[in-house]
Order: C-alpha cells, then structure tokens, then sequence
C-alpha cells in the first residue's frame, strides 16, 4: 500500500512540476519549511514515547490499557487523552506503539478521540474566546463521545 501512495505522489508532483515550475518549487521549499519547524517536536515526543515504552513493560500497558482493563483502561485512556496536547500528526504514531506495546484497540479509540477533541490544557484559551458554557459544553460532549468512538471500534475490532 506504502509504495502506491509514493509512486502516486511522485507522478503526481511530476505532473505538477510539468505544469508549472516555478509554483511546484515553491510549494516544495514552503513543504520543506513546515517540515523542518515540524521535526524537533516529533523527534522530542517520539523519544519520550520510546524512553517509556523502553521503561514501562509490555505487562504494565497492557494491564493498564489492554483489553484485559475493560472500561477502566478506556476511562483512563480517555483521561490521559483530554490532559494531553499532543498535535494529530504524532497521535497516530503514539496510538501505534502503545497498541505494539500491548494496548487495547477500544483504549487506543478513546485515547486518540479525547486527545484530539478535548482540550484541558487549552480550555482557558477557548473559554476567553468562547465562553465558559460553550467551551465546557464542547469538552464534555467530546468527551461522552469518545466512549461512544470506543464502543464502535471495539465492536469492529471484534467482528473481524
């Protein structure tokens, strides 16, 4: 599947260049740019994940966030997920390794879910630009409904 996607984008970024040089080189240098500002923080936060990855066992997850943990392991996961500010970009890479190490697919879904849609961390910023009800209105159905991301992956998961 990796070598479809990359052979595409290369026939695609030569038809682009084809058509216009100039804009191609450009979108290439402002790709590149956004790559470099990009990179620091995903090696730090990849680094932190294989350090406690390194350090906790593969038992310690899996007893925690495995599928063993039930909805104890899923709350959990949902509460690390809603303190954590993690960008989009590094949450799947860290989903997969947790899921290497051990974690539940159910886990995963509500770890991912609330890491994406609620905002602890951030919720002072939005209640200045929203307003106190709206923003932990937000936040808590985003939260409710990581439970119900949870449900249906897990029901997915199980089905196959």
């Amino acid at each position: 599947m990796n070598i479809i996607l990359y052979s595409l984008a290369i026939i695609l970024l030569a038809a682009s260049y084809l058509k216009d040089k100039s804009k191609t080189k450009k979108a290439l240098k402002k790709a590149w740019k956004s790559f470099e500002n990009i990179l620091p923080e995903l090696l730090v936060i990849m680094l932190l994940i294989g350090v406690l990855l390194a350090v906790v066992d593969h038992e310690l997850i899996s007893s925690l966030l495995g599928e063993s943990s039930g909805w104890f392991g899923v709350i959990l996961a949902s509460i690390i997920g809603a303190i954590t500010l993690i960008p989009g970009f590094v949450a799947f890479p860290t989903a997969a390794l947790l899921l290497k190490g051990g974690a539940g697919y159910m886990q995963i879904a509500a770890f991912v879910s609330t890491l994406m849609m609620v905002g602890i961390v951030t919720l002072p910023v939005e209640v200045k630009y929203f307003g106190k009800k709206i923003s932990y209105t937000r936040n808590v159905l985003a939260f409710m409904f990581s439970f119900i991301v949870a449900i249906v992956v897990g029901m997915v998961v199980s089905n196959l």
